[in-house]
Order: C-alpha cells, then sequence, then structure tokens
C-alpha cells in the first residue's frame, strides 16, 4: 500500500501548523517568552497531576517554614485548562509583550524590574488579605501601565464599547462585576499600576521641577543591568559625576 501519496499532504500541514506555532513562540520577546511558559508548563504539570494548586497558591506561614518557591508559583497558576485559562494567557502574552517590544525596547533589566517591583508589592499586600493565586493581578498591572502610555489609542469591546486605552483596565473590572467575578486582583493590579506609573514616568518630571535630589526612583540595580548584559560602566560613572556635581551645586 501507498501510504506516502495518501500521508503527504497532512503530514505537511501539521509541518507547516508546527513551525508557524514555534516561529510565533520565538518570536515573543524573552522575559514575556519565559513567563508565558512557565506558566503553560505549571498548568501542565498540574493536569497531569505531577502538582497540584495546594502546592502552589501563596501562604505566608508556609513561606516562612521554607517553601518559598510559593512566592512565585502563586504568580505562575491560572487555573486547569479552560476558557478562563486560555483569557488569561492571552492578556499576558499580549500586554507583556507589548511592554517589553514598547516601553521597555533594549532595557529587560527595567522590564524585569518592573515585574520585581509588581511582586514584591502584591506579595506585600497578599499578606494581609486573603488571596492565593497573583498571576491576574500582575496581568492587571500590564494592562494598567500599557494603557496609561498609549491613551491616544482607540479600542473597542465586544465590538460596540469604544474607548481609549487607559480605560482598558476599568472595563474589565466592570465585566468582571457583571457576570459575578471577584474583582480583589484586578483593585491589587490596578493599584500597583497606579504606584508603577507614579514612580517611574511622573515622579521625575516632579522631581525636575522642584529641584529633587534624586530624580529617578525605579532604576534598576547595577547586579540586575549586568545579568542582563545592559551595564555600561562609563555611563554609571557619568551619571555619578553628573549626581555629585549637582549635589555640591546645591551644597
Amino acid at each position: 500500500m501507498d501510504f506516502g501519496g495518501g500521508m503527504g499532504a497532512p503530514v505537511g500541514h501539521n509541518a507547516d501548523v508546527g513551525t508557524g506555532l514555534l516561529s510565533w513562540y520565538m518570536d515573543i520577546p524573552p522575559v514575556s517568552r519565559m513567563y508565558l511558559t512557565g506558566a503553560f508548563l505549571t498548568t501542565v504539570a498540574c493536569a497531569v497531576d505531577i502538582i497540584t494548586p495546594f502546592s502552589l497558591y501563596f501562604n505566608w506561614t508556609l513561606v516562612l517554614e521554607g517553601q518559598v518557591w510559593r512566592l512565585i508559583s502563586s504568580y505562575l497558576y491560572f487555573g486547569l485548562f479552560s476558557v478562563d485559562f486560555l483569557f488569561h494567557m492571552y492578556f499576558l502574552v499580549r500586554y507583556s509583550r507589548l511592554l517589553e517590544e514598547g516601553d521597555f525596547r533594549g532595557r529587560m533589566a527595567n522590564y524585569i524590574y518592573f515585574l520585581m517591583f509588581g511582586i514584591f508589592n502584591m506579595t506585600l499586600v497578599a499578606s494581609y488579605i486573603n488571596v492565593h493565586f497573583l498571576g491576574s493581578a500582575l496581568t492587571f498591572m500590564m494592562v494598567y501601565v500599557w494603557g496609561r502610555r498609549n491613551e491616544d489609542i482607540k479600542m473597542s469591546f465586544l465590538g460596540v464599547l469604544s474607548f481609549h486605552a487607559p480605560y482598558l483596565p476599568w472595563v474589565m473590572l466592570t465585566f468582571s462585576v457583571l457576570i459575578g467575578n471577584a474583582i480583589t486582583m484586578d483593585l491589587i493590579g490596578i493599584a500597583v499600576g497606579h504606584l508603577y506609573y507614579f514612580l517611574e514616568y511622573v515622579y521625575p518630571k516632579v522631581a525636575a521641577i522642584r529641584g529633587f535630589r534624586i530624580k529617578k526612583v525605579m532604576e534598576p540595580p547595577a547586579l540586575l543591568h549586568y545579568i542582563c548584559g545592559s551595564y555600561h560602566e562609563d555611563v554609571q560613572i557619568q551619571q555619578e559625576a553628573d549626581e555629585a556635581a549637582e549635589h555640591l551645586h546645591q551644597d
């Protein structure tokens, strides 16, 4: 029997699909790709019972007992495979990618610092309220910051409601209320996103106008720049010299 002719088209088609999927995956910026991969593998591991969600959720008492992975795993689990999971993955990839390719293009250290800032503050808030999985809050933070940085972009919700990008997180929050979902994670994400937006984009302008000595408070540490390969010693030396000169001038 000649299997070659009968099987050729499907195999070629499947190969094209696989190549296209791999190409799409590799086109995702590195930090966003790493986050997507971690979230997907965590879901797969739960689906095949390698691990359980009970070993992933955030619990400060268990963290202090040595289960420190919960500080990260609580941001990687978005539920089992479902429409809700696909919804979260879509927003995670879309807005993480838009940020990494937009405001943070060529600034990997700054983007990682952005995520670290969000994780630190959300974990701090979660210590005082009854929440266990924080990935959706981090996604909302991405959506909020992207929206504030793209105020002129017009968007549409379900082809009916038109609005500008800064209102996207509030539209999503309203939709969550209408379908009966809890909005705690949404509000945490918006609050932390607003804090980051103020410190990164508003405070430097205020500091420059009022002559504050510290102009930027969200600059990644030198170690993170070293790890990401973005540390330039001559630039650092020049910045320190400029700061010293300004300090002497103010004195």
